[in-house]
């Protein structure tokens, strides 16, 4: 093709003379040009004005209240959107917290005399002593396990009025 006058378009002249075509409307439906234009509403003497929008939750409450289940319904997924709308808006600020664990027997033993499960020896005040109720428990769990004589007597010797545990038949060696 050669660079001389035979071309289609002359030189210094536009290819569209009319210019740019003007920017199109957002698209806008229906409903949303609807749900734009306020009401004006009257409620217990006092006017108000609504949009369509406001209007229409508020006919939705009203249904719900008195009973209709789809009302009901829209009303709880109304909520839903709020909860995490507000949740979202009003996110509490993480805090860093510092957990420290500290595992002694003292705090063994302190647990079970706060459970009531055991106390301090009358006789020996370093010394613990669990409560009848509680290794009556432990003796009436299931299990094929065998006590020893010498498992017996330290039994015995930790508990608070052993003579009254029932020894479950043939567990003892």
């Amino acid at each position: 093709m050669s660079k001389g006058r035979d071309t289609r378009f002359e030189k210094g002249v536009s290819g569209n003379p009319n210019g740019r075509p003007a920017k199109r409307r957002p698209h806008v439906s229906a409903f949303d040009i609807i749900f734009d234009k306020t009401l004006t509403l009257t409620q217990g003497g006092k006017e108000r004005e609504l949009t369509v929008d406001e209007a229409l939750q508020m006919q939705t409450y009203q249904a719900a209240l008195k009973g209709s289940k789809m009302a009901v319904r829209k009303v709880l997924k109304m909520i839903e959107k709020r909860e995490a709308a507000l949740a979202k808006k009003t996110r509490p600020p993480a805090k860093n917290i510092q957990l420290s664990c500290h595992h002694s027997s003292d705090n063994a033993n302190e647990a079970l005399r706060l459970l009531e499960i055991a106390d301090v020896d009358p006789e020996f005040t370093s010394r613990i002593k669990v409560h009848t109720w509680a290794t009556q428990a432990a003796l009436s769990r299931p299990g094929r396990r065998k006590f020893a004589g010498k498992d017996v007597k330290d039994i015995k010797f930790f508990t608070f009025d052993s003579d009254k545990l029932r020894w479950p038949r043939g567990r003892i060696a």
